[in-house]
């Protein structure tokens, strides 16, 4: 078990003061754009990372107001480019409707600040290229919160895969079930495509899945053929045209065979996001709704692997923030994200962060999907 000290010694470096009595650091000043459910996390995350969320910008001055209030920020822009150009704002987070995205990042990047930007990235691989080309070109950091990466657990499964444990990785099973769209007057921004860009499911959650994934197996998907399902041809009496469901067959570079599925319809299920990995030597199964135990199964006999530090891999034990027995979830992974991308504005190189570049693999595989679903065929992922 971890002792106290060692702890403390975490919460200290979390508010932006290194163990060891050395003198604290300046705390990097956020601004966030947008005011729902994500701008909540984004906003806990990055004070629990010893940053200072100075301002907030929205659809309009009057909800903009209202979130500030709500998430206890002091400045209420009237418009995100206010935001974006504010001299006191180190980073942006941008956590408005998807087909925002790129405008808002391109405009953040170009005011010479670092960007976290929610996924997808952008609606399109086109739009996501160009952002991580601004990126580069202006020497910033942009990151994605493909946060699942994140769980210690996670980075277990991974650093097993890497050291050989698992054997030659044969198959991949992947799923990711919520059931928050279920009925046909479930209705929110991102049913509208106008809003959250081609496809819904897909993009939403399946990219999360399949960054998960790739990030887990060392390897990529190479072709794929998908099909998608809609429940509700129309909900709140406006026509949809983005998917509930997606289902996908695939090949990786590397050989292995797999399959993917999501839905945003899967009843009783709220976050349900599994990945199963079997190789020659040992299988891997992480769900993100048991995240404290990986479960590896070879022929001789399967175990629970607990998130216990002193056992772990050393990224996987960088991760666990709390000793063993104390329950670590969605909030600690997002906060672990937020802590090395603010690391990296700093000029750190942290392990396994998600970047821009990852957001465009991610519009690349989606709109293979859609492009496979449409035709009814094979595609290969660029």
């Amino acid at each position: 078990m971890t002792p106290p000290g060692e702890v403390a010694a975490v919460g200290l470096a979390l508010q932006g003061e290194t163990a060891g009595g050395a003198a604290p650091v300046e705390p990097l000043r956020v601004g966030i754009v947008g005011g729902g459910f994500m701008a909540r996390v984004h906003a806990g995350a990055a004070r629990a990372a010893g940053a200072q969320v100075v301002a907030l910008a929205s659809s309009s001055a009057s909800s903009a107001g209202r979130a500030a209030g709500v998430l206890g920020v002091d400045t209420a822009h009237e418009t995100v480019d206010d935001l974006v150009r504010d001299p006191r704002v180190d980073v942006v987070h941008v956590c408005s409707p998807n087909a925002t995205h790129a405008p808002v990042a391109l405009a953040a990047l170009a005011a010479g600040k670092h960007v976290i930007c929610e996924k997808p990235l952008a609606t399109s691989a086109a739009e996501a290229t160009a952002l991580v080309e601004a990126a580069a070109a202006g020497g910033l950091v942009g990151a994605v919160p493909f946060v699942y990466r994140y769980h210690p657990m996670v980075r277990e499964a991974r650093a097993r895969v890497a050291a050989g444990e698992a054997g030659r990785v044969l198959s991949v099973r992947g799923s990711y079930l919520q059931d928050w769209l279920l009925d046909s007057g479930d209705v929110d921004w991102r049913v509208d495509s106008a809003a959250g860009g081609p496809s819904r499911a897909f993009a939403d959650i399946g990219s999360h899945l399949v960054d998960l994934l790739e990030f887990v197996i060392g390897d990529r998907l190479a072709r794929l053929t998908s099909t998608t399902n809609r429940a509700h041809d129309s909900r709140g009496g406006t026509r949809v045209d983005t998917e509930d469901e997606a289902a996908v067959v695939f090949e990786t570079l590397g050989g292995a065979i797999g399959t993917l599925f999501v839905s945003q319809v899967a009843p009783g299920r709220k976050n349900r996001l599994l990945l199963d990995v079997s190789g020659t030597a040992e299988s891997l199964e992480f769900s993100q709704e048991e995240p404290e135990t990986l479960w590896v199964g070879r022929r001789s006999g399967a175990r629970l692997v607990p998130r216990d530090a002193s056992i772990l891999s050393p990224d996987a034990a960088r991760l666990s923030t709390v000793p063993a027995g104390h329950p670590m979830g969605y909030v600690d992974a997002f906060a672990a994200f937020v802590r090395d991308a603010h690391d990296a504005v700093r000029g750190g190189a942290p392990e396994g962060l998600p970047t821009f570049a990852d957001g465009l693999r991610a519009a690349r595989v989606t709109e293979a999907v859609l492009d496979s679903a449409a035709g009814r065929t094979w595609v290969d992922v660029p």
